[in-house]
């Protein structure tokens, strides 16, 4: 780090050799301390848990935690359990990123209340990457460094923290690579995650949470990962995790062991001292066994090393009930702990720290503060989102050549199109697949929230940036140059090859026709798709709606011919507003009469019940219901935009709304 900003530095006062205060510390020196010190009281969650099926659903309370009492110091703070035990709750619960109902407990930071911004001002590494693939290692560090440091921080200091990261995590080799994508080979798992905790490194925070740092990663790549949180540990950082089952050199590391089992504790102390207290109850570990598993042979009930004394007699009975084993062997040892000397020292310092602390903390969960303007936000959100179109040809470019494909194509199978019987009718057709197609190739929008569901939720949650800036920023990048670029394209190519009318507002009618149709399927996709986590799901909804529009579009159906209880549906149809626009436009003024066909329109002896055939494009019109007038053209377009309009909110507040916790 260069000299003159500490402010900025990751670096922190030493600590003893561990990085960790001695278990006999007393709550007086927590303030001392180079790093914070977080301390938890009480900490009870049940969440309400449905099941059966549809109306025979059922709701009944689970209990996830139960009195969990603790401290986390600096150093390397593990949270180890299995799955089920409430580990990934507890550490949400820390970190205030768990959803606060039915939550009750207190939080304390060097033994003062959690902050209303909490979980903006500390770092939190998710289990999944939430880092962006198609930027590279140094463009993701770049872009926290933007939303996240205020701007009273100089550009060049920011590129600065992002250099000193990159060196102190060791990315420089990989600092230009790109993090790779499904479709793109990128960097390495382990090198992912470095940048995922280097994302969060930014703002120097004092404690840092990581919610299971070696998923996915090989036994090596998981130790190297770990040896970096060792380090950064060293340095004062209070780094607290959850973990599911380490091999043994990953253990040595750990500091303090948090042990749970049914969301209770049934050990909270040094790392090191963990075997040792086992013992003490009468689990004895064997030789060359790793602790990590034998801490959770002894919770699931199958380690081939307990040496049972006499006392425990009870717990041998418990055991032949075989359905309520578990729970009743997890209750056992926390009762054991609870008695035990590590929780009774605990509970003194955590009863001393609280003295004067009785305020609750639900309300730290619902403030995010932001260190940097909208505008700013949008810049960058904008920015980002214009470089992931770029880097991800698959979307962005291949759309392009489909939609120039598809229009030669269309454009081969309705050239040339005569003012005869048959022009008329293929006329129609055209028009009818033109914005069925607009409507259908908008379902690709589906993807454009619910892929990045994970890295918004993060990021939101982090004060990256506010809902607006993200949402306008997505609506810049996805509807100018993926909606409007292929339907100036379409319409170019069909509109010369199928020889419509041939003046200039006619063409640009059609052309902004086309693109209002893309903009209402665009914004109906997003509105389907918005709170969405399977995009299969809103695929299916997307297309059943579309469908159910064509029916009532005007061509399969004589909308003047439906019941009145079901004509009200035409409204809702975006390929109807379309269709009859396109109609509009290209039928008004043309005569498909001539003296060869004797003023007989279709030869088709099912359409020869219609009295008066159809000799001009108004007749044709009038038969459909449609109001040929310029009025008539342009209420079509303003119904699309009110429609935009209406679907874009109701997306943007579901976006906001949506649940952003745990």
């Amino acid at each position: 780090m260069a000299e003159g900003q500490p402010h900025l530095s990751i670096q922190m006062s030493d600590s003893n050799t561990n990085g960790i205060p001695s278990r006999k510390q007393s709550s007086s020196d927590l303030p001392s301390r180079g790093g914070s010190i977080l301390t938890f009281h009480n900490i009870c969650y049940h969440v309400n848990v449905k099941t059966g099926f549809l109306c025979c659903q059922k709701t009944a309370d689970k209990e996830v935690l139960r009195d969990v009492n603790g401290i986390m110091r600096p150093g390397l703070n593990a949270i180890l359990g299995p799955t089920g035990s409430g580990k990934s709750s507890l550490l949400d619960i820390l970190a205030a990123r768990k959803d606060p109902h039915g939550l009750s407990g207190d939080i304390l930071i060097n033994g003062a209340p959690q902050p209303a911004n909490f979980k903006c001002t500390s770092g939190y590494v998710v289990q999944d990457d939430v880092v962006m693939g198609t930027l590279t290692v140094r463009e993701n560090l770049k872009f926290s460094a933007a939303l996240r440091l205020p701007k009273s921080v100089k550009e060049q200091e920011k590129n600065e923290r992002v250099n000193q990261i990159i060196k102190e995590l060791g990315l420089s080799k990989v600092a230009d690579s790109k993090i790779g994508t499904q479709f793109t080979r990128g960097v390495s798992g382990g090198e992912r995650k470095r940048t995922n905790i280097g994302m969060e490194l930014i703002t120097d925070p004092a404690i840092l949470f990581l919610d299971e740092p070696t998923t996915g990663l090989d036994a090596s790549t998981a130790n190297a990962v770990l040896l970096l949180l060792k380090r950064m540990a060293k340095q004062g950082k209070t780094i607290i995790f959850s973990i599911h089952q380490p091999r043994y050199s990953i253990f040595r590391l750990f500091d303090n062991l948090t042990l749970l089992a049914a969301g209770r504790v049934l050990y909270h102390g040094p790392a090191q001292h963990a075997i040792e207290y086992f013992q003490s109850i009468g689990y004895e570990c064997e030789p060359y066994n790793n602790p990590a598993d034998f801490f959770l042979d002894i919770i699931n009930g199958d380690s081939t090393a307990v040496a049972m004394s006499k006392t425990d007699e009870t717990n041998t009975e418990s055991t032949e009930e075989r359905t309520e084993y578990d729970k009743t062997l997890a209750e056992t040892l926390a009762e054991k702990y609870s008695n035990s000397a590590y929780y009774q020292e605990t509970k003194a310092v955590l009863e001393n720290i609280s003295l004067g602390n009785k305020k609750k903390t639900k309300a730290v969960f619902r403030q995010i503060t932001y260190a940097n303007s909208f505008l700013h936000q949008l810049k960058w959100v904008s920015k980002r989102t214009f470089k992931n179109l770029v880097g991800n040809p698959q979307a962005s470019i291949a759309q392009l050549c489909v939609t120039a494909f598809l229009g030669l194509v269309v454009g081969a199978i309705f050239f040339g199109l005569k003012e005869d019987a048959a022009g008329l009718q293929n006329r129609v057709g055209a028009m009818f697949f033109l914005t069925t197609n607009q409507c259908f190739s908008s379902i690709s929008a589906i993807e454009l929230f619910v892929v990045e569901k994970k890295i918004f939720t993060h990021e939101y949650i982090s004060g990256y940036y506010r809902t607006s800036a993200y949402f306008i920023s997505k609506l810049m990048a996805d509807l100018i140059p993926m909606r409007t670029i292929p339907s100036i394209i379409f319409t170019c190519i069909i509109y010369f090859m199928l020889g419509l009318k041939p003046t200039v507002e006619a063409f640009f009618t059609m052309m902004f026709t086309l693109m209002m149709v893309s903009y209402t399927a665009t914004s109906m996709a997003l509105a389907i798709a918005a709170g969405q986590s399977v995009v299969a799901v809103a695929n299916l909804l997307m297309t059943i709606t579309f469908v159910f529009m064509i029916i009532f579009s005007g061509l399969l159906v004589n909308l003047t011919s439906i019941m009145s209880w079901l004509s009200w549906l035409k409204y809702f149809s975006i390929p109807r507003y379309g269709m009859t626009a396109l109609q509009i436009n290209e039928l008004t003024g043309l005569n498909f009469c001539s003296s060869s066909n004797n003023m007989s329109l279709i030869s088709n002896d099912n359409y020869r019940q219609i009295s008066q055939p159809w000799c001009t494009g108004d007749e044709y019109l009038k038969n459909q219901g449609i109001d040929a007038s310029s009025w008539g053209l342009w209420q079509n377009h303003l119904a699309l935009a009110c429609m935009t309009v209406i679907f874009l909110t109701i997306a943007y507040l579901k976006l906001h709304f949506m649940k952003k916790f745990s």
